[in-house]
């Protein structure tokens, strides 16, 4: 590749994009790579023709990017691997991770709410998962939407939409926010939650050999499983999915994995420890126990109630 040329770093405009794309941007610097950080501003109004988009994946968060790296506007793009569909648009694939910093799920309350006990607390989220998963542990429990970047999230929760609401501690962290927050043991964190993932265009050969270089390898193994744990069961369809690996030196795998009902009163959960090897695809055995455990009969009762 002519190093004179800057790699071209896409980002979704957030404050928490922007510096994943910046640690994305210092990682390829210190192995004398010129960067350049190009913002796509979200809009539903860019021209979607087939077969651009041959699989018509709807990965919210990824659509815009995944369009500028398929017309040549930016070479790399970076996300919150948790938001990145497990199916890829048509030329599109997964090259690189970051190392994972901090995966739990965190609960954070407004100012009036410090004292309330946790099954009291009305909680604001929008996702399937945190719902569910909070559900089983306290049914009954009042909840609202909340939408937007993390900033905009405790301004709400200040203005009084709801007592709590939870947060991935990695994007607090990296935010640098600092805010009081309580850990939840039960909470299980998205599947690949807490890492940076870096797409790129499977033709750009050479730029991608250039993004394996800053790849963590323990990440990358990890949230392969998580991934392929999360893609079998879904079959297409959101649900309320946790899934955690964890990886040590002598190659020995640690995973968590649990499918929920949306009320959280059905739940089925794995717990497993083995040694890894590449040629096994764990993920995928993994998720066939749990639907071969009654998992499959679960996905079936949370589509139809979707």
């Amino acid at each position: 590749m002519n190093l004179m040329k800057s790699i071209r770093i896409g980002t979704r405009n957030s404050p928490l994009a922007l510096w994943q794309a910046r640690e994305v941007a210092r990682k390829l610097q210190n192995k004398n790579f010129k960067t350049e950080i190009v913002p796509i501003i979200s809009s539903g109004d860019k021209n979607l023709t087939q077969p651009l988009y041959t699989l018509g994946i709807t990965g919210i968060f990824t659509k815009d990017l995944d369009i500028a790296l398929l017309n040549d506007e930016i070479d790399i793009a970076v996300h919150s691997l948790k938001d990145v569909p497990t199916n890829l648009p048509k030329g599109i694939k997964m090259i690189s991770v970051l190392e994972r910093d901090f995966p739990q799920d965190v609960l954070v309350r407004n100012s009036r709410s410090k004292n309330i006990d946790l099954k009291d607390l009305k909680i604001a989220t929008s996702s399937l998962r945190r719902r569910a998963f909070w559900l089983k542990e306290f049914p009954g429990t009042e909840f609202s939407d909340i939408r937007g970047n993390v900033q905009t999230r405790l301004k709400k929760l200040e203005e009084g939409v709801a007592d709590a609401t939870l947060f991935s501690l990695a994007g607090l962290k990296r935010m640098n926010l600092d805010i009081q927050y309580e850990f939840l043991p039960f909470m299980l964190s998205a599947p690949s939650q807490g890492v940076v993932g870096i797409a790129g265009h499977e033709d750009k050969t050479e730029i991608n050999e250039i993004l394996k270089n800053i790849s963590d390898s323990q990440t990358e193994i990890c949230t392969n499983i998580e991934r392929t744990f999360l893609n079998t069961l879904e079959g297409g369809c959101t649900a309320p999915i946790g899934a955690f690996a964890e990886i040590n030196d002598n190659n020995e795998v640690r995973f968590l994995g649990r499918i929920s009902s949306l009320n959280g009163e059905n739940t089925i959960e794995t717990d497993e420890i083995f040694q890894y090897n590449s040629s096994d695809n764990f993920g995928e055995k993994l998720a066939q126990k749990v639907l071969n455990n009654g998992g499959k009969e679960l996905m079936s009762i949370i589509k139809m109630s979707l």
